[in-house]
């Protein structure tokens, strides 16, 4: 990826990171830290990678992305507003009565959602399904998903990744958000996941590792995903909790909890100092 590119790409991660934090900040409620983790692939995916069209929201041909993990709601509407599918200042009114902008995504009310997820290990399942429908019906649009690496635990997860492989979606691509912690502390200590690649492998995926936060090595792995043929394929993206703002940085404390008016302004001021840096 040329720097021009890549910068740009920062630009716009960083305008969806403070997407996240208004939103959150806003509605004094939601889950910053993994929100904040995933931008960098919500950012490559949305303004990068995906055919998906604004105008046309609901093209049958459109690529498809299912954020499985959908407590983390507040990246996909920051990524979708500064896409167009809506107004960015719409951002401030989530999870607010009378919102669209529910807490977690719903198809049925915000544009450029293909998915209503919330129930952990629900959305992998139904991009498995999408993944699937394509192939019977002969497109060529391809399915995206996030997942986070606390989900793993649930074991619909695993029930996906073995009917993915059985049908040899290769059109699909998958992503774990790999920080490492969830509501409760370190994955390790909750119930530990690992080895997350051996078993992927082992369900018959083909497996790449990445620095989520480097768009170069995020583009590798989704052109490698793009040549795989006969497997699905699950990235897994080590990244940092928090990722921007350097209070929430690897802090569990921050998977649910709202900064306060205070909190809010100094990360909007070290991201806006980050803008300035580019």
């Amino acid at each position: 990826m040329d720097q021009k590119a890549k910068v740009a790409l920062q630009k716009t991660a960083t305008e969806v990171r403070k997407g996240i934090i208004n939103a959150v900040a806003s509605a004094s409620s939601g889950h910053p830290g993994g929100s904040l983790s995933v931008a960098d692939i919500m950012t490559y995916l949305y303004f990068k990678e995906m055919n998906v069209d604004p105008k046309n929201p609901k093209n049958p041909d459109r690529d498809r992305f299912v954020l499985s993990k959908g407590h983390c709601s507040p990246a996909l509407y920051a990524a979708l507003a500064h896409k167009g599918f809506f107004p960015v200042e719409d951002l401030l009114t989530f999870r607010q009565v009378g919102s669209y902008l529910e807490g977690h995504p719903n198809m049925d009310k915000v544009p450029g959602v293909d998915m209503s997820t919330g129930s952990l290990g629900q959305g992998i399942s139904a991009a498995v399904g999408m993944a699937l429908a394509g192939k019977l019906d002969k497109k060529t649009y391809r399915v995206y998903s996030v997942l986070g690496d606390g989900e793993l635990e649930e074991g619909q997860v695993w029930e996906a990744a073995m009917a993915a492989a059985h049908y040899k979606l290769d059109n699909l691509t998958a992503f774990v958000d790999y920080n490492g912690l969830q509501i409760d502390g370190k994955i390790s200590d909750v119930m530990n996941p690992e080895p997350i690649a051996d078993k992927f492998k082992a369900f018959g995926w083909d497996v790449v590792a990445i620095n989520a936060h480097d768009f170069d090595e995020i583009e590798k792995a989704v052109n490698q995903a793009k040549l795989n043929k006969g497997k699905p394929t699950m990235i897994v993206a080590h990244s940092v909790k928090g990722k921007g703002v350097s209070y929430m940085e690897n802090q569990a404390s921050w998977h649910g909890s709202a900064p306060k008016k205070e909190q809010a302004d100094q990360a909007l001021a070290e991201l806006d100092q980050y803008l300035e840096s580019l």
